[in-house]
């Protein structure tokens, strides 16, 4: 027991200088660029709310190392946590686009180092992928209300989506079975942050921006459309067959 509490309190250290290290990038990066009280009020909950979240899984887990591909995912968080921050102020400034653009390329690039960090230190586990995939998701969010206050609210559906397809799988249990890896689901979630970065960016003529937007939409839904029809003839095939009734079962003799 004393044990498992040196590990749980080493793990919870990592969090807690995860979150310390959100807060120091904020401290930079607010003064230089004159970011308001919502950007840094947005930052600080990011902050704290990551910390807290983390801190409850890391516990639940029962890891006795943090590892070092979660650190490449906590430090993305924090680069995650500065794109929002910077997104939130924008609805009460003008954002320095380069910034959020050089903030969000790298989180991007990122992405795919942790996945392989876990693979050869042979570190992997559920708690890192699902940390991995809530901050690929929740930069996408953001990124779409980013973009969506240029090109409309439609642009919310990209970030929106898998949020809901969680939360139709508590109507529908069916929803919540493992699906088998997919390169095509992979490359299409890669797609989703390039496209809305291109078109944050201004660096392409608005028509082109629009164009990448509806390509990363239209590959999203084909990707979402496809699990859905797997899981839905899976959940069918090992469906148990009715019961036949009683009277059926029994021999009449005759």
């Amino acid at each position: 027991m004393a044990l498992n509490n040196t590990y749980d309190a080493r793990l919870q250290q990592e969090t807690a200088v995860g979150a310390g290290a959100q807060i120091l990038l904020l401290a930079l990066l607010g003064p230089a660029i004159g970011m308001g009280p919502a950007g840094w009020l947005t930052g600080l909950a990011f902050a704290f709310a990551t910390w807290a979240v983390l801190s409850r899984a890391v516990h639940r887990s029962r890891l006795r190392s943090f590892g070092p591909a979660n650190r490449v995912t906590l430090g993305r968080t924090t680069l995650v946590g500065a794109v929002t921050a910077l997104v939130a102020d924008s609805f009460e400034s003008a954002p320095p686009v380069t910034v959020l653009v050089a903030l969000t390329a790298v989180a991007l690039l990122l992405d795919g180092v942790d996945g392989k960090v876990a693979r050869r230190t042979g570190t992997s586990s559920a708690l890192g992928a699902r940390f991995d995939m809530e901050v690929d998701a929740f930069l996408i969010l953001v990124l779409s209300v980013y973009v969506s206050t240029r090109l409309g609210p439609w642009v919310l559906l990209i970030g929106g989506m898998r949020y809901a397809f969680v939360a139709a799988a508590r109507f529908a249990p069916w929803l919540s079975a493992p699906l088998p890896p997919s390169f095509a689901r992979k490359t299409v979630a890669a797609i989703q942050g390039i496209c809305l970065l291109l078109a944050g960016s201004e660096l392409l003529p608005a028509p082109a921006g629009l164009a990448v937007v509806l390509l990363a939409l239209g590959s999203l839904v084909w990707s979402f459309g496809r699990d859905v029809l797997w899981l839905w003839r899976n959940a069918r095939a090992v469906r148990p067959a009715p019961a036949r009734p009683v009277r059926e079962l029994v021999p009449s003799g005759r």
